[in-house]
């Protein structure tokens, strides 16, 4: 039954993930609570590490959650579910539509989901900002290190792009925020 839950949850977020896996990020978000696999604490823990290793966002959270509920073949389920969408997807439009993406109206939707996609992205990071810092349950339990941590964050980046006229990767943001925190945690 796992799997079948696995399958149809992961292949839902296949589905209806649109703008890539940040913006996938509150759809797993809400599979994965809805259906108790792991909590949001948890849950946070893992993207930060889907985030630092390589490949997609949505197939590493998929595969992490398919292995915790179930083992190997749970991860070869979730992983395959949310992956089949996008590829047959891709394999229609690459055959019906080839010759349609001149098309004026499809330029014009392709433009319109720009900012809905961009809004998404901002909307699951600044809550993600909130949760880390403890803002979402009260001023009083503020996280002032994970503050103090994501704000240096912001400024080495944003320094950098005024700078060097070209911002960080996202690989030496990891590795800045990784000694940070090591720095910040182990005082």
């Amino acid at each position: 039954m796992i799997l079948l839950n696995l399958f149809l949850g992961f292949l839902y977020v296949g589905c209806f993930s649109f703008g890539g896996a940040y913006a996938a990020i509150p759809l797993i978000r809400d599979v994965v609570l809805q259906n108790g696999w792991i909590n949001d604490d948890k849950l946070s823990y893992m993207i930060a590490i889907s985030e630092s290793t390589p490949g997609p966002i949505m197939v590493n959270l998929a595969t992490y959650i398919g292995t915790d509920q179930a083992g190997v073949l749970g991860a070869l389920t979730a992983t395959f579910a949310v992956i089949l969408p996008a590829f047959l997807i891709i394999i229609a439009i690459m055959v019906l539509l080839k010759n349609s993406f001149e098309n004026k109206y499809i330029q014009a939707m392709l433009g319109g989901m720009k900012p809905s996609i961009s809004g998404i992205i901002m909307g699951i990071g600044l809550y993600m900002i909130f949760q880390n810092c403890n803002v979402l349950k009260s001023v009083n339990d503020l996280n002032i290190r994970s503050l103090i941590i994501t704000l240096l964050l912001i400024a080495i980046y944003y320094g950098s792009r005024k700078l060097f006229q070209k911002g960080l990767t996202p690989i030496k943001l990891i590795i800045i925020s990784a000694i940070t925190g090591i720095i910040a945690y182990s005082i």
